[in-house]
């Protein structure tokens, strides 16, 4: 007699995040930094994603805008891709 464990439950755990600057250009991103804000309001970088093929960084790019005002991070360094062909 052959005993069978249980299937495996895959467990996700979601929050929401804010796509602060990207890698790239912002109409084809290569990799997106991601933000959250803190308890006192302030945007805390939090991860950010694995790189963006080109349709992907072009789909995403479609719903991006520039930032309105100063940067919260601005003066920060990232790494960054070399800039790719555009959509």
């Amino acid at each position: 007699m052959t005993t069978r464990s249980p299937p495996a439950q895959e467990v996700r755990i979601t929050t929401e995040a804010i796509v602060a600057p990207v890698t790239g250009s912002i109409a084809a991103p290569r990799a997106v930094l991601l933000g959250r804000y803190d308890a006192t309001g302030r945007l805390q970088f939090v991860g950010r994603s694995a790189s963006l093929s080109q349709a992907a960084g072009c789909a995403l790019g479609d719903h991006l805008t520039d930032p309105a005002g100063a940067h919260p991070w601005a003066g920060w360094t990232f790494s960054a891709f070399p800039v790719g062909s555009a959509c």
